[in-house]
């Protein structure tokens, strides 16, 4: 009994103490406290750890980019450099286009300092968010499929894409170049990653995708061939037929501005049809691409020049049937006379009508 009263009274006591109080949230708070530089000290090495894992992620990334795109910049200098050293040269005049080189390889640098940045900051990235221990397999699907549902609502213009990089590439064709794309042709004023500009043969401006382009016919690489073929009548002599022919060649080739237009001699290749009234002859040339048209017509105007002058005529099968009917040779076609031009023959009674029966029978 005793001892349950003293008891009671010291609890009453503890319980109006107000120092009791406060000394039981102080030790609380220490403990608070301690239990949290515990967990610090504990921990401070990983967080460190993670930081600085980080951190070097995040130096080693942009190190590298700058590297990679200071290297694919010096890389697009030195082309230029190699195009600009044979700029205002022959060679260059006729082999490389300093301008279209100049453009073809900022576009390849571009396209490669953006890829490369991509890769090395999108790595970057995946490896920061897997430090932390997120888990990418979520992130990795969702993005899978939303790259598929964009190849899917957006392949034509992926296509585009990747035919504008493979193209410029390739260099398949450039600015200034005549080609023939098979949905267009023209004059190519501006290529892009996606789209390409022609100029129609009567000034109208195409633009044509490049994903839609299933062959291209470039007229301006290389070299061009002009060809002519001179119809003679069949009794010319041949022998000096050729002579005339090689010397029209040997003179064109002499002159300017045709002597830098041909890359090759003019070279007679002989008959390439013989008929009972006429022969075809027929000439060819290497040419600068783009010119064959104008040697053809420049190599045409010479040799009807030459031909006049030495006696030999140019005829064609319009013009040999005209001068057999001039010459009599041959008397205009008659047709023969029908059965029906006379009234008593019995074709003429058997096509006649049929009288209708008299009425007074």
């Amino acid at each position: 009994m005793f001892l349950s009263a003293l008891s009671t009274l010291s609890a009453a006591g503890s319980a109006n103490d107000p120092t009791g109080d406060s000394a039981n949230h102080l030790d609380e708070a220490q403990q608070k406290a301690t239990n949290a530089a515990g967990w610090v000290e504990e921990n401070w090495s990983a967080w460190l750890g993670i930081g600085l894992r980080v951190v070097l992620i995040v130096v080693i990334a942009t190190v590298l980019r700058t590297v990679i795109r200071r290297t694919i910049t010096k890389l697009i200098e030195r082309m230029n450099r190699g195009a600009q050293a044979v700029d205002g040269t022959a060679l260059g005049g006729l082999l490389v286009n300093a301008e279209r080189r100049r453009q073809r390889s900022e576009a390849i640098g571009s396209v490669l300092r953006s890829v490369a940045s991509f890769l090395i900051m999108g790595t970057a990235a995946l490896m920061i968010l897997g430090i932390f221990e997120i888990n990418l397999a979520p992130l990795l699907a969702s993005a899978g499929v939303a790259g598929v549902a964009l190849g899917f609502g957006a392949r034509n213009l992926v296509t585009d894409f990747l035919s504008g990089v493979f193209m410029i590439l390739e260099d398949q064709y450039g600015v200034g170049d005549s080609i023939d794309a098979g949905v267009a042709s023209g004059e190519v004023i501006e290529v892009g990653l996606r789209v390409t500009k022609l100029r129609g043969d009567n000034g109208e401006i195409w633009y044509v995708r490049n994903g839609e382009v299933k062959r291209i016919g470039n007229l301006s690489q290389g070299w061009a061939t002009a060809g002519v073929d001179v119809t003679v009548r069949s009794d010319e002599n041949l022998t000096k037929v050729r002579e005339t022919l090689t010397e029209v060649g040997a003179t064109m080739s002499k002159e300017e501005p045709w002597n830098e237009r041909l890359w090759g001699p003019i070279e007679v290749l002989g008959l390439d049809a013989v008929y009972l009234d006429q022969m075809i002859i027929k000439l060819t040339a290497k040419t600068m691409p783009g010119k064959a048209l104008g040697v053809e017509r420049e190599l045409r105007w010479r040799i009807k020049e030459a031909f006049d002058a030495a006696g030999i005529r140019i005829v064609g099968r319009m013009a040999l049937a005209a001068e057999e009917d001039e010459e009599g040779g041959s008397a205009p076609a008659v047709s023969a006379p029908s059965a029906y031009a006379s009234t008593t023959s019995p074709q003429s009674m058997a096509a006649s009508p049929i009288a209708p029966p008299s009425l007074n029978k």
